[in-house]
């Protein structure tokens, strides 16, 4: 399994997954979950996956191989218009690939899931975060929901939902990612690092930052820590049970 979330912003999008997938506890091995179109001055398009790891896979090479080519027929990742034209295409291809594999799984006993969280801006228009199932529908954060998870998110969600606001300055929204995959880590040993973290600032059509935290990283750790002294110290404050 895995765990991804991403945060929509006045000022852009932040999102973050995590490398660990597993068919079993001797079979543990570690691959990116985030998938970056980019066109400097054009858009940029971002695609996070949670489930099964060939379906997410497949999904993400035909939308790069229809992107690359120079004739393509239909919509493509660098043709459509606006981002909700790029959900339907991500949706559309989630389906088709359930029209090739889905049987085939089923009767193997696995169930066709994927799930992936899409971001980005295209030129002219706003930046905008969705989550799309495995049916090939979405929805989309808004105000009122600014962020969304896909995964094993039950663990990160709590701290999102007392901090996460649209009017977050980038840099704090990536350490509240951050903290929310340290709680994932902590209680789920199904999401592992290493954690790719991305930040999209509103109208620079071009990533402004993506990096890899490893498992040594010193930043990480200093958070982790911070964090765990920050909870035990509150814990104190709160009022004692009586007896």
């Amino acid at each position: 399994m895995t765990y991804c979330a991403g945060l929509l912003l006045n000022d852009g999008v932040v999102l973050a997954s995590d490398t660990r997938t597993n068919a079993g506890l001797d079979n543990i091995a570690t691959f990116s979950k985030m998938r970056i179109w980019e066109r400097p001055g054009d858009r940029v398009v971002v695609l996070l996956s949670a489930g099964n790891l060939a379906v997410s896979q497949a999904v993400a090479t035909l939308l790069d191989e229809r992107a690359e080519t120079e004739a393509p027929e239909g919509e493509t990742l660098f043709t459509a218009t606006s981002m909700f034209q790029v959900a339907r295409l991500v949706g559309a291809v989630v389906r088709e690939v359930r029209q090739m594999d889905g049987e085939a799984l089923e009767a193997m006993s696995e169930s066709f899931s994927a799930t992936f969280l899409l971001a980005g801006q295209i030129e002219g228009g706003q930046v905008r975060l969705f989550q799309v199932y495995a049916a090939g529908n979405f929805i989309e954060a808004t105000q009122d929901t600014p962020f969304l998870q896909i995964g094993e998110h039950k663990y990160g969600k709590p701290i999102l939902d007392r901090v996460a606001t649209m009017d977050m300055a980038p840099a704090e929204a990536a350490k509240l990612l951050l903290l929310s995959f340290d709680s994932t880590l902590r209680s789920n040993l199904s999401v592992g690092m290493p954690i790719d973290l991305m930040i999209y600032r509103k109208d620079a059509l071009k990533v402004e930052l993506k990096r890899r935290y490893e498992a040594d990283d010193a930043y990480f750790k200093k958070i982790s820590e911070s964090w765990s002294e920050a909870l035990r110290s509150s814990f104190g404050s709160v009022p004692d049970f009586e007896i």
